[in-house]
C-alpha cells in the first residue's frame, strides 16, 4: 500500500510541475479560421491566447498543450477576425439626451463595434468621461477615440464647438485640447475663415497633433491636402476635385455669384476620371485620407423613396434622438424634383469614386456619421450598411475589410495595438458564422465578440439589444 501511495504521490507532483510549467491565460479561442485583413487572407489551424485584455500569442493548434486557461473556446466552422472600428460617430442633442446617448454605447457592441472615433457633437466633455470610464473598466462600450470639442468660427452653426478667430485663439483652443489628450482634432467650415482654417492645420501639424474635418467652400481639395488636413470627412467633397473647374466654382462660391448646390452641379456635369485620378494621386502622396459616409449619404439622397418610419433599428434609438432626425427629413421634404434629381446623382457619382481612390493609393476609412441629428443612420448597425455600399460601388470585400479594420487605427497610430489577430493586440475580436472576405454581409453574422478580452456570446449580445429596447420603449 505504501508502495501504490508513493506512486501515486509521485504522479501527482509530476502532474502539478507539469502545470506549473504552462502559461496562464484567462481565454483561448482555437479551431477557428482566421482572417488576416490586411492581407485579405484566411489562416487555419492556429489558436489565439488571451490574457489580461490582450492578445498574449497566437500559436499553432498543437502548442496549446503549453497553456492553461481560465476558458477555452473551441470555434470549428466559425471565422475569427479583428474587432471592427466605426470612424466618424457622433453623441449629441443637448445635456437632456446624455442618457438616450449612453445607451447607444451597447449598439456598436452588440454589432461588433469595438472601437468608435468620435467627430464631435455638443457633449464632449461626457464622451471624454466616456471614453475614461471605458478603458478603466467601469462602462461597458466600444473603446472611444475622441477629438473633444471641435473648432469653429464665430457663432457657428454647431453647438459644442470651440470659436476661434485668430491664431491667437487657435493655440489656446489647441491648448486646451492637448491638456484633454484628445485623440484628433476636428475642424468645419460653418463660420471659419479660410485663413483660420489654414492656421488650424498649420499649428496642429506642429504639435503633432492629427486633424480632420470638412472642407471650405473657399479653398480647393489641393490647398487642403497640401495643408496637412488629416482626413476629409465626407466622401462627395471629393466631386470638387474631380473637374477641371474646381478653381472656377471655387473662387465663384466663395464669391457669391455661385450657390453650392449650383456648384455641384456644374461640377458633376465637367466630372472627368483624368482629373479625379490626378487630384487623389495627390491626395494619397500628401497622406490625407476619406471618411466616405455613404450611409448617411445614401438615406438622405433616397428619402423621398424610402419610408424609414416602420425601420426595427428605430426601437434601439431614444425619442428624443429620433426627433433630432427631423432636422434632416423637413430640409429634404422642401426639395423640388431637381433638387431630388441632384441628390441622387451627387451619392451616385460620390459613391463611384471608391475604386479611384482605392487604386490611387488613398486610404478609405469606413464611417458612418451614426448618431444624433442624422435621419436614420442606426449606430452598429450603419457600419455593415458601410462597408456593404463599399462593395456595391466596387471595392473587394477584403478591400472593405480593410477600411473598418486597419485603416482607422493607421490614422490613429494605433496598428501597434489595433488591425490585426497578433501578439501584443488588444484582444478586440469576432467570431463569425461565414467568411466575410467571401461575403461582406458575414460581418452581421456575429457569434461572439470579444471586447478587450471580455466575451460576449450570441445570448449576451441578445440581452444587450433586449435591454436596450426595453429601456427605450420605458422612457
Amino acid at each position: 500500500m505504501k508502495t501504490i501511495a508513493g506512486a501515486l504521490l509521485a504522479l501527482g507532483l509530476l502532474a502539478s510541475a507539469h502545470a506549473a510549467d504552462k502559461i496562464a491565460a484567462d481565454l483561448v479561442l482555437t479551431q477557428a479560421t482566421l482572417i488576416d485583413v490586411a492581407n485579405g487572407a484566411t489562416i487555419k489551424g492556429k489558436s489565439v491566447v488571451v490574457k489580461d485584455g490582450s492578445i498574449l500569442a497566437v500559436v499553432d493548434d498543437r502548442q496549446l498543450s503549453g497553456y492553461t486557461a481560465n476558458k477555452t473556446m473551441r470555434l470549428p466552422g466559425k471565422y475569427l477576425m479583428p474587432g471592427l472600428w466605426d470612424t466618424h460617430v457622433h453623441f449629441g442633442g443637448g445635456p437632456a439626451l446624455v442618457d438616450e446617448n449612453k445607451h447607444l454605447l451597447p449598439l456598436y457592441l452588440a454589432n461588433g463595434i469595438t472601437t468608435v472615433r468620435d467627430c464631435s457633437g455638443d457633449l464632449p466633455d461626457t464622451v471624454l468621461g466616456w471614453r475614461a470610464q471605458i478603458n478603466a473598466g467601469q462602462l461597458e462600450g466600444p473603446t472611444i477615440f475622441t477629438s473633444g470639442a471641435k473648432l469653429e468660427g464665430y457663432k457657428p452653426l454647431w453647438k459644442g464647438t470651440i470659436e476661434v478667430g485668430t491664431p491667437a485663439e487657435v493655440s489656446k483652443a489647441l491648448d486646451g485640447l492637448q491638456a484633454q489628450k484628445v485623440d484628433f482634432v476636428k475642424i468645419t467650415e460653418n463660420t471659419l475663415k479660410p485663413e483660420i482654417y489654414l492656421e488650424a492645420l498649420r499649428q496642429a501639424k506642429a504639435r503633432g497633433m492629427r486633424t480632420s474635418g470638412h472642407v471650405p467652400v473657399q479653398m480647393t481639395l489641393s490647398q487642403m491636402f497640401d495643408a496637412g488636413l488629416g482626413t476629409v470627412e465626407h466622401q462627395s467633397y471629393l466631386l470638387r476635385a474631380a473637374t477641371p473647374r474646381e478653381r472656377e466654382l471655387t473662387d465663384q462660391v466663395a464669391a457669391g455669384t455661385l450657390t453650392g448646390k449650383e456648384a455641384m452641379k456644374l461640377s458633376l456635369q465637367s466630372y472627368d476620371e483624368r482629373t479625379a485620378r490626378g487630384a487623389f494621386r495627390h491626395m494619397a502622396s500628401m497622406g490625407t485620407a476619406v471618411v466616405p459616409t455613404l450611409s448617411v449619404s445614401r438615406v438622405i439622397a433616397y428619402l423621398d423613396r424610402d419610408d424609414h418610419s416602420h425601420d426595427p433599428a428605430l426601437q434601439y434609438i431614444g425619442k428624443g434622438l429620433r426627433a433630432t432626425y427631423e432636422w434632416r427629413v423637413q430640409r429634404a421634404a422642401q426639395d423640388d424634383a431637381g433638387a431630388i434629381a441632384l441628390r441622387k446623382a451627387t451619392f451616385e457619382k460620390s459613391a463611384a469614386l471608391l475604386p479611384l481612390l482605392e487604386r490611387e493609393g488613398v486610404s478609405i476609412i469606413a464611417g458612418t456619421d451614426a448618431g444624433f441629428l442624422n435621419s436614420y443612420d442606426y449606430p452598429g448597425q450603419a457600419l455593415h450598411d458601410e462597408i456593404g455600399l463599399y462593395v456595391r460601388y466596387g471595392l473587394t470585400p477584403a478591400q472593405a475589410l480593410r477600411t473598418a479594420v486597419v485603416n482607422g487605427p493607421r490614422f490613429l497610430g494605433k496598428l501597434d495595438r489595433y488591425g490585426a489577430i497578433d501578439a501584443g493586440k488588444t484582444a478586440d475580436l469576432l467570431v463569425l458564422d461565414a467568411n466575410p472576405l467571401l461575403d461582406i454581409a458575414a460581418t452581421r453574422q456575429i457569434r461572439v465578440v470579444v471586447s478587450r478580452g471580455k466575451v460576449y456570446d450570441r445570448a449576451q449580445l441578445d440581452k444587450m439589444l433586449a435591454d436596450t429596447k426595453e429601456w427605450v420603449s420605458s422612457q
